[in-house]
């Protein structure tokens, strides 16, 4: 048996809604020197954010099929809990639009159920050492959408043209001078993602607060809206606590 002194342990959060396969997948990686899961969770625990704060795992592995259109919105919370996480989606879900969400969201992996744990744990191993792995059947279509959105990108050249849609979304009911609970009730979104959206609007812009990224806006154009918009709406998650489980 290798000492654990010389070997570096892997710190993995599985987020899945399936208690027998999440005791399952644990116990078989756990049986790795190299790979400890320091929690598990489900997709609707209201404290995920905070148990990625508190465990600050190397990877946090997630089930989105449950997610549906939510995909990004979730993965962007959880990165923003813990930047230095290395997110890899391991799911029976199909659609590829789904696996392009999270690629743009920052998954560095997507991994089919139906791989074996040898492969999965290689695809953990090297996503922390910079590489990423996602299906040849939908990496194509991958591909063609991130090198889409790097062409519109260069093509822009607004001071605001670095946002997402929804970000603009924020930003806009920012200048009309809407709070964040406000903006969640107009948009549909949680309270959350709208601070989500708000971290990630005040880096893009280079600002470090909500005035300056208001005058921004002014200066880009952007100007108050005659009527309140609603956004497209993406389902609030319900959350139960859990308390992380430990080797």
């Amino acid at each position: 048996m290798l000492d654990s002194d010389q070997v570096d342990v892997l710190r993995l959060l599985i987020v899945d809604d399936h208690k027998l396969v999440t005791e399952a997948l644990a116990s078989r990686l756990s049986a790795a020197p190299d790979l400890w899961v320091a929690g598990c969770s489900s997709t609707d625990d209201p404290q995920l954010p905070e148990v990625v704060r508190w465990l600050r795992p190397d990877v946090v592995m997630i089930e989105v099929e449950p997610l549906g259109f939510a995909v990004a919105e979730v993965l962007q919370r959880l990165r923003a809990a813990w930047p230095a996480a290395q997110v890899v989606v391991v799911s029976a879900d199909r659609d590829v639009a789904h696996a392009v969400d999270a690629a743009r969201a920052g998954a560095a992996a997507w991994v089919s159920k139906e791989q074996g744990a040898d492969q999965l744990e290689i695809v953990l191993r090297g996503v922390c050492r910079g590489y990423s792995w996602f299906p040849p059947e939908m990496l194509g279509q991958i591909m063609r959408e991130l090198r889409e959105d790097a062409r519109r990108a260069s093509e822009d050249s607004g001071p605001l043209d670095v946002l997402s849609p929804r970000e603009r979304d924020v930003l806009a009911r920012m200048a009309d001078g809407k709070r964040g609970r406000e903006i969640a009730e107009e948009l549909l979104i949680s309270t959350d993602t709208v601070r989500t959206h708000t971290r990630s609007i005040f880096s893009k812009l280079d600002v470090h607060s909500r005035l300056e990224a208001v005058s921004v806006a002014r200066a880009a154009g952007l100007r108050p809206r005659e009527q309140p918009g609603i956004g497209s709406r993406a389902p609030a998650i319900p959350f139960r606590p859990t308390s992380p489980g430990r080797r």
